[in-house]
C-alpha cells in the first residue's frame, strides 16, 4: 500500500461514471464469469484501490482492463490503471507506462490485441483517449532505444498475463494454444504480412485491420515459447510488421490513441529482434500521425528519437523516408528554408542508395513515386504559408501520378488531393476543378478516413471560388462524398495543411 492516490485509475473511475459501489458488484459478477466465483470485492476496498494506492491481487487487475475497456470503448490495459503485474505498482515507467521492461514486450502485445479485439466484436468505437506528447514519449524511451537489447536465445521469459489459471475468453482476450513454430510457419507469416500491406496500401486500412490484429494476437502467442534465436528474432521481426500495420489502420480509420499504442508496441518489437531501423521506422509513423492531427511540434520530438534511435546500419533510403516525414512536420509550422534543406538531404540519400544491399520488406513500398508524393505533400503544406511554392508542390504530385500505379489507390488519392489544393492555392481552379473530380471518383473505394480528412482541407480552399458555377457544384460534390459526423478542429498549423473543417 503506498498510501497515495492512484490517479490513473481515479481518472478512468471518473471517466466510467461508476459509483464504487457498482464498480464493486462488476468486478465480482465478471470475475465469475472469468472462472473466479469466490472473489468478494466491497466499496470499502474500491475506495483503498483508488484513494490509498492499493495494488489488488490477481485476477482483479485483469477483471478490471476488461470492465473498463468495455464500458469507455477503448483498449484500457493494467498498466493504464496505475497497477504492475501481479499487483504490484509499476516502476521505471514514464506517465504513459512507457517503456515497459523488455520481458513484458509480447505480454503487453497480447494482452493489447486482445482487448481489441473484443471492442472490434462488441462494435464499441474505441477511439476515446488523449494522446500522449511526442515529448512525453521520445523522452520516455529515449534511453530504453539507445540501449542494447536483452535477446538471448532462450528470452523472453516472462510473467504471462494471459495464463496464470485464468480463463479470459469472456474478457476478450483471444489467446489461443500456442505451439512452437519452425521456419515454414515464419515464412508463412511473414508472406501474410506483404498480403495485408498490399490490401491496406490498395484500399484503406478499414476492412483488414481486425484479421490483422488477430494475426498480431496469435504471434504474441507464439513469442512465450522459447524458439532457438535466429527463429525468435524472425518472429520478433513478424510482430513488428504487424504491429506497425494495426497502427496504420488504426490511424487510417482515426482510432488514434489506439494507432499510437500499436507504433511503441512496434517499436519494442523491432528493438526485442535486434532492428533498430524497424524501431526507428515505427517512430516515425507515430510521428506522421502528430502531423496528420496538427502537431507537428509533437512529431518532430518523435523524428529525432526516430532518427538517433535507428542506429549506425540504417540504409540511406530509410534515411530519406524519415527525412520527408520530417520536412512534412517542418512545413507545416511554416518553416521553409528548414523544409527545403531536410528535403534536399532526402533528396540526396535517396539517389546515393545504390541498392547493392537488399532493403528490407517494410522499406520496399518507399520508392521515387513515395519520394515525389512526400515532397508533393510537405510543399503543399508549406503553400499555406507561403503561397509562391504551390507550383512546386504540383509539379512533384504530376510526377507520383505518372509513375503510380492503381494498387496504391489511397496514395494516388492523396496525391490528386495535393494537386488540386496547391492549385486552389495557385489562383488555377479549373485545373484544381478537374483533379478534384479524379480524386473523388475514386474516394468512395477505400475505407480510409483520412482521405476524408485531406478533402475537408482541400474543401476549405475552394471557399474563396465559392461564386464560380463549376467549383460551387464541386463544392456539392464533396459535400455529398464526406460523411456527415463533425471533424475535430486540430491545432494550429497542422494536418495536411493548417486548419481543420466541419463540412
Amino acid at each position: 500500500m503506498t498510501r497515495e492516490p492512484n490517479t490513473r485509475l481515479a481518472d478512468l473511475f471518473g471517466l466510467a461514471g461508476w459509483s464504487k459501489g457498482e464498480l464493486a458488484r462488476l468486478v465480482n459478477r465478471q470475475a465469475a464469469v472469468m472462472g473466479h466465483p469466490q472473489l468478494a470485492t466491497d466499496t470499502s476496498r474500491v475506495r483503498r484501490w483508488i484513494d490509498m494506492g492499493e495494488s489488488p491481487r490477481d485476477p482483479v487487475p485483469k477483471v478490471l482492463a476488461a470492465l473498463f475497456t468495455e464500458r469507455l470503448g477503448r483498449v484500457v490495459t493494467i498498466e493504464d490503471l496505475g497497477f504492475g503485474r501481479r499487483g504490484r505498482a509499476g516502476r521505471g515507467q514514464s506517465a504513459d507506462g512507457l517503456p515497459w521492461p523488455p520481458e513484458r514486450t509480447a505480454a503487453v502485445l497480447t494482452e493489447f490485441t486482445g482487448m481489441d479485439l473484443m471492442l472490434n466484436r462488441r462494435g464499441l468505437v474505441g477511439a476515446g483517449a488523449a494522446l500522449a506528447a511526442g515529448s512525453a514519449l521520445s523522452s520516455a524511451m529515449h534511453d530504453w532505444l539507445h540501449s542494447d537489447p536483452v535477446l538471448a536465445s532462450d528470452s523472453p521469459r516472462f510473467d504471462d498475463p494471459l495464463r496464470d489459471g485464468i480463463h479470459t475468453e469472456s474478457a476478450g482476450l483471444d489467446r489461443y494454444e500456442a505451439a512452437p513454430v519452425g521456419s515454414t510457419e515464419i515464412d508463412a507469416l511473414e508472406r501474410s504480412v506483404e498480403v495485408f500491406r498490399a490490401w491496406d496500401a490498395a484500399r484503406g486500412g478499414g476492412l483488414q485491420r481486425k484479421a490483422v490484429v488477430g494475426q498480431l494476437n496469435e504471434v504474441g502467442g507464439m513469442l512465450s515459447y522459447h524458439h532457438p534465436e535466429h527463429l525468435q528474432r524472425r518472429l520478433w521481426g513478424v510482430a513488428a510488421n504487424l504491429a506497425v500495420l494495426a497502427g496504420w489502420m488504426s490511424h487510417d480509420v482515426g482510432l488514434e490513441p489506439t494507432a499510437q499504442k500499436y507504433f511503441v508496441i512496434a517499436a519494442h518489437a523491432a528493438r526485442e529482434g535486434g532492428d533498430r531501423p524497424r524501431a526507428g521506422e515505427a517512430l516515425s509513423r507515430a510521428a506522421r500521425q502528430m502531423v496528420h492531427l496538427g502537431r507537428p511540434d509533437d512529431a518532430l520530438d518523435l523524428m529525432k528519437l526516430a532518427k538517433s534511435g535507428s542506429g549506425g546500419e540504417t540504409l540511406p533510403r530509410t534515411r530519406a523516408m524519415l527525412a520527408t516525414i520530417e520536412a512534412w512536420a517542418q512545413a507545416s509550422m511554416g518553416r521553409g528554408q528548414a523544409m527545403r534543406r531536410t528535403l534536399g538531404e532526402a533528396e540526396e540519400l535517396f539517389i546515393s542508395d545504390k541498392g547493392d544491399v537488399p532493403a528490407p520488406s517494410w522499406m520496399q513500398k518507399f520508392d521515387e513515386v513515395e519520394l515525389h508524393g512526400m515532397q508533393a505533400l510537405a510543399y503543399r503544406t508549406l503553400a499555406e504559408h507561403d503561397p509562391s511554392v504551390a507550383v512546386i508542390a504540383q509539379r512533384h504530385a504530376k510526377e507520383a501520378l505518372a509513375l503510380r500505379g492503381n494498387e496504391t489507390l489511397r496514395s494516388m488519392i492523396f496525391d490528386y488531393i495535393s494537386m488540386a489544393s496547391s492549385c486552389f492555392i495557385s489562383n488555377d481552379p479549373d485545373q484544381a476543378d478537374t483533379y478534384a473530380r479524379l480524386a473523388l471518383v475514386s474516394i468512395g473505394e477505400t475505407s480510409s478516413h483520412r482521405t476524408w480528412d485531406r478533402l475537408r482541407e482541400m474543401y476549405r480552399l475552394t471557399g474563396k471560388y465559392a461564386g464560380y458555377a463549376r467549383i460551387e457544384d464541386l463544392r456539392q460534390e464533396i459535400k455529398r462524398a464526406l460523411p456527415n459526423a463533425p471533424k475535430a478542429q486540430p491545432k494550429k498549423g497542422g494536418g495536411s495543411g493548417g486548419k481543420g473543417l466541419a463540412v
